[in-house]
């Protein structure tokens, strides 16, 4: 079953009692909100204090998700060498991390081998995904919900597979 109406992400999340696992597949993303630390981050080659606060709601809905109990988990299948988009992901995740959030990088040739949905997902406590479609050059087109079991069953062990072969953060290097 395919539900019509997609609420906000931080009402999902809300409902969570869990688990929240995210996985990324595209290796450029081009979101309206991040243009303004995209372009300060390639013209200065680091995440600023002000990309820290324009982030601020992000961190605290992790914050507080982890806190009361909810695992929150991110893995990225990546080209290598890594697009220029992914370096400048890759220099912000610390503070994902650092607010609770569990992240994981794969390299795309060590993916080879599994069978992975054809979208990026969010899939919360294993019973509702929430699937992100984007455009050839990466701009966001919509979401949908899908809470299907056999869809479920696909995205929970697609994210398991690349989660067990994924190197954490702290040990990727871009």
């Amino acid at each position: 079953m395919k539900p019509s109406v997609v609420p906000p992400f931080s009402e999902l999340i809300a409902g969570c009692q869990r688990s929240a696992v995210h996985l990324e597949l595209r290796d450029a993303y081009g979101v309206a909100e991040e243009d303004e630390d995209f372009a300060e981050w390639r013209e200065l080659g680091t995440i600023t204090p002000a990309s820290v606060e324009r982030r601020h709601d992000w961190l605290d809905l992790v914050r507080a998700t982890t806190a009361r109990g909810v695992v929150m988990k991110r893995a990225r299948v990546v080209s290598v060498p890594v697009s220029e988009y992914i370096r400048y992901e890759h220099a912000g995740t610390y503070l994902n991390v650092e607010a609770g959030e569990q992240i994981r990088w794969l390299p795309r040739p060590e993916a080879a081998t599994l069978a992975l949905p054809g979208a990026d997902f969010w899939l919360f406590d294993d019973r509702l995904i929430r699937f992100g479609h984007f455009a050839g050059d990466g701009a966001f087109v919509s979401h949908d919900l899908n809470d299907d079991p056999e869809a479920v069953k696909l995205c929970a062990d697609a994210f398991a597979a690349v989660w067990d072969r994924a190197t954490p953060h702290e040990e990727f290097s871009v």
